[in-house]
């Protein structure tokens, strides 16, 4: 699936768990790790990095250490293309309450213009663990049996135990369900009939996808689709959040102000962003 992951890295004090789980990442899909640090390269963080990296078990002669100097969120971008970077991992910070966690805007900027798939976490561990719990966005759109298909590779390679596909009744539809003067019964005839449409959307999308022994589940929400996608997300404490774009037709630019902006301003877990070139 990634043949090549890149990690930004600014010597914060998640530096050892941010590489520590890049190469989880990277040894479960057999891939290459490339580093990147935008800034400065001295003898004291080259010592503090080669120490973090054989702390990890990772030897230096099996990582590319890129430095570079400008302006963080361009060069990393400039790199990842020139090393044919597949997958990018950033981390995330926590806002001032220390409870929700936002992406900074030179994430912001790297995620709306990257050409591969990113992947931002939001505690990322030392000894990390596969991501057992993943929610992955099944809402109607020409890109998504990509996103469902990338997700289910992801969870039958890292062994995911709970997997769910959430979809969403269309506002219009409920809407137009409710504006009636139509008896409570016929009401909820009609949206039975709209939660039965959209749950056969996924599982019509479903049976095309080689799931292995992956038991997946159904979800329909009404309402915001980024606002329930990441609050359901939440309530089950999902590990990862699986959301696509759609590369050149700007569908993530398009929606980045409004409805992406929900989830990446309060990220409820992990999340990976599925980029479709």
């Amino acid at each position: 699936m990634y043949q090549k992951i890149a990690l930004a890295i600014a010597f914060s004090p998640r530096m050892e768990a941010l590489i520590a789980e890049s190469k989880r990442i990277k040894d479960i899909f057999g891939a290459q790790l490339v580093l990147i640090h935008v800034g400065e390269k001295t003898d004291a963080l080259e010592s503090k990095l080669n120490a973090t990296l054989d702390n990890i078990g990772l030897p230096i002669d099996g990582v590319k250490v890129i430095w570079e100097t400008g302006k963080p969120a361009k060069k990393i971008l400039q790199m990842c293309e020139a090393e044919q970077v597949d997958l990018l991992v950033a981390g995330a910070l926590k806002s001032e309450s220390f409870v929700n966690y936002y992406i900074g805007s030179i994430a912001r900027k790297i995620i709306r213009k990257s050409k591969c798939a990113v992947l931002t976490l939001i505690e990322p561990l030392e000894k990390p663990t596969p991501f057992s719990k993943v929610v992955i966005n099944g809402t109607q759109h020409e890109h998504t049996p990509f996103v469902i298909e990338k997700g289910l590779e992801w969870c039958k390679i890292d062994g995911a135990k709970q997997v769910h596909v959430v979809n969403e009744i269309k506002m219009y539809g409920m809407k137009m369900a409710t504006a009636g003067e139509g008896s409570e019964e016929e009401v909820s005839s009609v949206r039975k009939k709209l939660v039965a449409e959209e749950i056969a959307y996924v599982e019509d999308i479903l049976k095309t996808m080689d799931k292995g022994s992956l038991k997946v589940n159904v979800k329909i929400t009404c309402g915001k689709w980024a606002v329930e996608l990441a609050k359901f997300a939440e309530d089950i404490k999902a590990d990862l959040l699986v959301v696509g774009d759609e590369g050149k037709l700007g569908f993530l630019d398009r929606l980045f102000p409004h409805d992406l902006e929900e989830i990446l301003s309060n990220l409820p877990c992990n999340l990976l962003i599925i980029k479709k070139s």
